[in-house]
């Protein structure tokens, strides 16, 4: 059954490393929530109550402009092998930008993206496992390349553009705070 902490336990770690995808949650006071998987090498545990995530340009920003009103987030792991497994860190969190104080420490922990539009720098107050019985074994074949390669192909300018047109805004018209004219390399 469900077991609460107050931070990471080294065992803990260890099961979020071995993970190939988390799910991040986050809304703001008003509109929609907003529910999101990641992968790729994109995320850390820099301590028992601190985590980061790089997060890469997509077809959205909605967590950045929750986060500009609402720190909540929530991020869960779970296990597709092995013993049946759910672990969910509750917080809060702030957006770091390229051009925010900050970004070099934190973009250090992490593989160079050419798509890198903030880095998300979580305070844990809860950490929470619980069973995970009814989580469907699943294998893992490969990491999916298919970001990184239209980031790569794209380059700084088409980013940037990018970012501008379709990631400045969240759906509900909340502004993410990504700068428009961020350089992005």
């Amino acid at each position: 059954m469900a077991k609460q902490f107050s931070g990471f336990e080294p065992e803990h770690e260890c099961f979020v490393a071995e993970q190939h995808i988390f799910f991040v949650a986050t809304a703001a006071p008003e509109g929609r929530v907003n529910l999101s998987p990641k992968g790729m090498d994109s995320l850390r545990v820099l301590g028992p109550n601190r985590l980061v995530w790089l997060n890469l340009t997509g077809s959205g920003n909605e967590t950045a402009a929750h986060l500009r009103e609402s720190p909540r987030m929530t991020v869960m792991w779970c296990s597709f092998t092995r013993r049946p497994l759910i672990l969910r860190a509750y917080g809060a969190a702030t957006a770091i930008h390229r051009d925010t104080p900050g970004w070099a420490e934190l973009y250090a922990h992490f593989p160079d993206e050419i798509g890198a539009r903030q880095i998300f720098d979580m305070t844990v107050d809860l950490v929470q496992t619980s069973c995970g019985y009814a989580v469907p074994f699943m294998d893992f074949r490969e990491p999916r390349e298919t970001l990184h390669n239209w980031a790569e192909k794209a380059g700084p300018d088409a980013i940037a553009t990018y970012w501008a047109e379709r990631n400045a805004v969240s759906i509900d018209g909340k502004p993410t705070g990504i700068p428009a004219d961020l350089p992005v390399s």
